[in-house]
């Protein structure tokens, strides 16, 4: 499959310089038997297939397992690993019974090396159990919107109760790519931490311009799966694939597509003026992008709660502005008043002393 890469990677690259010379983008496809393709930032699903079909996901599942293990734990917290862990079947990092390792060495372990054994070392130690990591690992899902997943295990070994979909994964992997810890581990190529060098298997990293992460897996039955996230020009595409052979070259297929084809359009920028009302500068309390495709339009509409009159102080909230695309609300931003507005008395005051 790698031999046929670089092919794959030519054709990836003369589609994205078609893309810029004629403005426009061919239709992708891939090889997997689901996927998504998301707008980090906005949500937008730029591509699917079979997005909502319960599948099983091997070790992407240690996306969530990290993601929980960081909210909860503490990376310093230093871990002696059970015999359990020591012994846990498939890829490892290698530990062994009775060592003592910080949490955040283990940590590398499950997302370079993809260690099963990291995995039980890591749910044992922060949820007190296998069992209790696990509970904790369905309630995240639920409140991430994840409601099409179940996890029996933090590693990812196949189980009837342990499965999730191409569109959950996206949304776990937005959650993770918002865990500045979970980001820099899994975009680490190679690291020597705890008396340990580890490579990172997830090769996007040095194949995907602007490749930031995250997670590969592998079981006979799952198949092959992959989550990653990349990002050009400020702009952050998420990419699902499960059951796919031809992993590295879809997932490169798919951003060349989703970043020629949906580039992001900045509607605010948080502190900027986004608009004058009667002479007053409105202030976007936050920043606004959204993807589009050619000849797509986002429509602003101004929303103002207040009048614009004296006396007004600068960073007042006095209304929103809201963004549709077709008539359907996509987002929006709350808008500041720019600028101190005195009462008038003062106002004129001020005048008078100006002739003097």
């Amino acid at each position: 499959m790698l031999k046929t890469f670089p092919f794959r990677r030519a054709g990836a690259l003369f589609l994205a310089l078609v893309c810029l010379l004629t403005g426009r983008a061919e239709a992708v496809e891939v090889s997997a038997s689901a996927a998504v393709l998301m707008d980090m930032d906005s949500g937008r699903v730029l591509y699917e297939k079979n997005a909502g079909a319960r599948m099983l996901i091997a070790s992407t599942t240690k996306i969530l397992t990290a993601l929980v293990a960081i909210r909860d734990g503490n990376l310093s917290d230093t871990v002696k690993v059970s015999r359990e862990a020591a012994y846990t079947e498939g890829s490892s990092m290698y530990l062994k019974e009775g060592e003592e390792l910080t949490l955040e060495t283990l940590l590398y372990g499950l997302l370079l090396c993809s260690g099963n054994d990291a995995a039980v070392a890591v749910a044992e130690h922060v949820g007190g159990s296998v069992e209790g990591f696990v509970e904790r690992m369905n309630d995240t899902a639920l409140e991430l919107g994840m409601e099409d997943s179940s996890f029996a295990n933090p590693n990812g070994l196949d189980d009837e109760e342990h499965y999730s979909t191409a569109y959950d994964m996206a949304l776990l992997a937005r959650a993770a790519m918002g865990n500045e810890t979970l980001v820099r581990i899994a975009s680490t190529r190679t690291v020597t931490i705890g008396g340990r060098t580890m490579t990172n298997h997830n090769k996007l990293l040095s194949y995907v311009d602007g490749c930031l992460g995250l997670k590969t897996g592998y079981t006979r039955a799952a198949g092959r799966t992959l989550v990653s996230c990349a990002e050009r020009r400020g702009q952050r595409l998420i990419a699902v694939t499960l059951q796919d052979g031809n992993d590295w070259a879809d997932h490169q297929s798919l951003y060349d597509y989703g970043f020629a084809a949906y580039p992001a359009k900045r509607m605010a920028q948080l502190g900027h003026e986004l608009a004058r009302e009667e002479g007053v500068p409105l202030i976007a309390a936050d920043s606004f992008a959204w993807p589009l495709a050619q000849g797509e339009k986002l429509e602003t509409d101004w929303k103002l709660d207040r009048p614009l009159s004296a006396p007004l102080r600068a960073g007042t909230r006095v209304g929103e502005a809201v963004f549709s695309l077709n008539g359907k609300e996509v987002g929006r931003v709350a808008l500041l008043c720019g600028e101190t507005l005195p009462p008038k008395a003062e106002s004129a005051m001020n005048t008078l002393r100006s002739y003097r």
